[in-house]
C-alpha cells in the first residue's frame, strides 16, 4: 500500500465534470449525461483499500439523507489484476454492503485520469450543472467510520451547495492507496 494524496492538477473549481461511459453493477452502461437535475458525488474507490471500507455506510449514508438532492456514485478505476478488485467482487462487496449509490467499473481507467484521480477515496462533489465545487476529504477520520472524526468537510460542502450558497469549505487533500494504475 502506498499512501497518496488528492491532487489538484486538472479539475479545478467551476470545471465541468468530463464525460464517462462505464458498466454498473447492475451491468448497465451508465454515462455522466444520465444524471441530470441533481447534484453529483462521484468517489473514486475500490473494494479492498483499508482507507474506503470504512466509508461504506458514510456513502450510504449521504446518498439516503441527500437523495432528494443528490446522486452517489463509485467509481472503481484500479487495475484488474487486483483480483479483490475485479468486477465480480464489486458486485460481492455492493451486495454485502447493501450499497444504497451507483458502483461502476472503469477497467480502461480513462475516467480516473480525465478527473486527475489518484488515491481511494477520492471525493469529487459537482453541482446541477456538473461543474466542479468541491474536490477533498470525506473528514478527518481517515482509516476510520465517519463518526469517529471530528470534521466533516464534505458532507459541510454539500450542506451548503444545497443551501444555494458558495461552497467555501477548505478543501484538504483526501488520503488513501494510490490507484493501481495498470
Amino acid at each position: 500500500m502506498v499512501l497518496t494524496y488528492s491532487q489538484y492538477n486538472k479539475l479545478k473549481k467551476g470545471d465541468k465534470a468530463p464525460e464517462f461511459e462505464l458498466k454498473g453493477i447492475d451491468d448497465k452502461i451508465h454515462f455522466l449525461s444520465e444524471f441530470k437535475g441533481k447534484n453529483l458525488l462521484i468517489v473514486f474507490m475500490c473494494n479492498h483499500c483499508p482507507y474506503v471500507q470504512p466509508k461504506f455506510d458514510y456513502l450510504n449514508e449521504l446518498q439516503e439523507k441527500y437523495k432528494k438532492y443528490l446522486t452517489v456514485i463509485g467509481i472503481n478505476s484500479n487495475s484488474a489484476v487486483i483480483e479483490e478488485d475485479s468486477f465480480e467482487n464489486m458486485k460481492e462487496y455492493a451486495e454485502t454492503g447493501n450499497f444504497k449509490f451507483l458502483y461502476l467499473d472503469d477497467n480502461t481507467q480513462k475516467t480516473a485520469r480525465s478527473f486527475g484521480a489518484e488515491c481511494t477515496p477520492d471525493p469529487f462533489l459537482f453541482d446541477k450543472e456538473k461543474k466542479l465545487v468541491y474536490h477533498g476529504r470525506f473528514d478527518d477520520a481517515h482509516m476510520y467510520d465517519h463518526e469517529e472524526g471530528n470534521t466533516a468537510e464534505l458532507e459541510d460542502a454539500l450542506q451548503q451547495l444545497i443551501e444555494g450558497k458558495k461552497v467555501t469549505v477548505k478543501e484538504e487533500p483526501s488520503c488513501g492507496c494510490n490507484i493501481k494504475w495498470k
